[in-house]
């Protein structure tokens, strides 16, 4: 399900804004900028993650369903989840990539 930004809990829309936000849930988090016409196709992770938009719009299909992220919305991608991705339209998109943590053992 999409996670639309809120503004009301997090302030304006900004990458350090929405970088502290995924940050404050527990992920770590790398920028990416995706150019238009750019497919991943059916893929699956190892650990849950977070795909978030900045600009552009990206397209995932996750477990055959199909979810259009626009600038400020998130979903979470479960860990062995098949999910593709796409950007559509004709602006790059700016994504930040959030990993959750995995505590290491003591």
């Amino acid at each position: 399900m999409i996670e639309p930004w809120d503004e009301s809990k997090w302030g304006p829309l900004t990458e350090e804004n929405m970088r502290r936000k995924l940050m404050a849930q527990g992920y770590s988090v790398a920028r990416y900028v995706y150019p238009k016409g750019t497919v991943f196709s059916d893929h699956v992770h190892s650990v849950d993650k977070k795909d978030a938009v900045l600009e552009g719009e990206f397209l995932i299909t996750l477990e055959g369903e199909e979810f259009l992220l626009r600038v400020g919305d998130s979903i979470e991608v479960p860990r062995d989840a098949v999910h593709s991705a796409q950007v559509v339209g004709e602006e790059s998109v700016v994504s930040l990539d959030a990993v959750k943590e995995v505590p290491v053992p003591e």
